[in-house]
């Protein structure tokens, strides 16, 4: 599937219900509207926004925050390209009761393909409407236990702060979702418009989140537990030296077996997606440190940095450096 281009992105909408945490509806709010001005710039139309962030409640009356602040917002429920879910602090069966509609809404904006984002308690909406059934997913360390027994069939991760499956994402708390917003940015619309986000912003880009966090959940919406662990495996050690044939082995496969599941699970062939665990990580050091070219290399497992280099413009199809001078502060951009 080809990724979505803000081209295709016209409209974020992002609830707003009663005992919302209003710093987590607003940041989402302003990291979107900088992306659309950021977007309208390099599409010639000056400040002018590009795409549309809507405030929106379940009834589009006005509500409440959690410190009392009374929010206005632009409507209700409506169509839009991404949802964002934003925490909350509230009972939760009581506000189900009061909203029921946001359930139905969310399977219906899931089934004509948006974005479903949820930040810490704000998840247990996706959960609630049974998108996460038999999907990893995360939420703020607090909420652990009350959300697995709830969510038994949620596969919840409590090692991740972000998640990603099926285009519904999960981020455990505030850092990690602006970590997401960044993400979904640099997907929708580039990655120097989402780096000059980050900037704009006051945002220190750092990303928090590991291979596999983001990027490579569709591909672990298979039920074959034991390739499962193989990708949990080369993620926590896709830097090491290792024999593909070593990894079948250790996970109890024949080699030619273990080629066979693994494509049939993931859609993809085992080095490829070693070589894009590698590759990924490589952009994140390339964009957020000053490390060589031959030192980032060497750390995501690669001893020649030539062949490395050829690899990452295979996957990039841009040079290191080429990648690195779009993270480059300029003046303008």
């Amino acid at each position: 599937m080809p990724s979505p281009t803000a081209q295709a992105l016209k409209r974020i909408s992002i609830l707003a219900t009663d005992c919302v945490f209003a710093s987590t509806l607003m940041q989402a709010k302003d990291f979107f509207h900088m992306a659309s001005l950021r977007f309208g710039k390099l599409q010639g139309q000056g400040l002018t926004p590009q795409f549309e962030i809507r405030l929106i409640s379940p009834d589009g009356q006005p509500v409440n925050s959690f410190s009392g602040v009374a929010i206005a917002v632009d409507g209700a429920l409506d169509e839009s390209d991404i949802v964002i879910l934003p925490a909350f602090w509230d009972d939760f069966d009581a506000l189900c009761q009061r909203h029921p509609q946001v359930l139905s809404w969310l399977k219906q904006r899931h089934a004509a393909g948006s974005a479903i984002c949820g930040e810490a308690t704000g998840v247990f909406w996706m959960a609630q409407a049974g998108l996460l059934d038999g999907k990893e997913a995360t939420t703020y360390w607090r909420f652990f236990r009350e959300f697995a027994e709830r969510f038994p069939r949620v596969l919840l991760n409590q090692d991740k702060h972000l998640s990603d499956a099926d285009n519904l994402y999960c981020a455990g708390g505030v850092t990690s979702a602006c970590d997401l917003y960044i993400y979904l940015i640099e997907r929708y619309c580039g990655a120097g418009i989402a780096q000059g986000v980050a900037r704009d912003i006051l945002y220190e880009t750092q990303r928090s989140y590991s291979p596999g966090r983001i990027g490579f959940g569709g591909q672990k919406l298979h039920q074959d537990v034991a390739i499962l662990q193989v990708q949990q495996w080369l993620e926590e050690h896709f830097a090491e030296k290792f024999r593909i044939e070593d990894v079948a082995r250790q996970h109890g496969m024949s080699i030619r077996n273990f080629m066979r599941r693994f494509q049939a699970a993931t859609g993809d062939k085992p080095l490829h997606y070693l070589q894009r665990l590698r590759i990924e990580t490589a952009k994140g050091l390339l964009s957020a440190t000053r490390k060589s070219i031959k030192t980032i290399s060497y750390e995501v497992g690669y001893d020649d940095a030539s062949f490395f280099a050829r690899l990452f413009r295979q996957h990039a199809e841009l040079s290191p450096n080429q990648y690195r001078r779009q993270f480059q502060h300029k003046d303008g951009t």
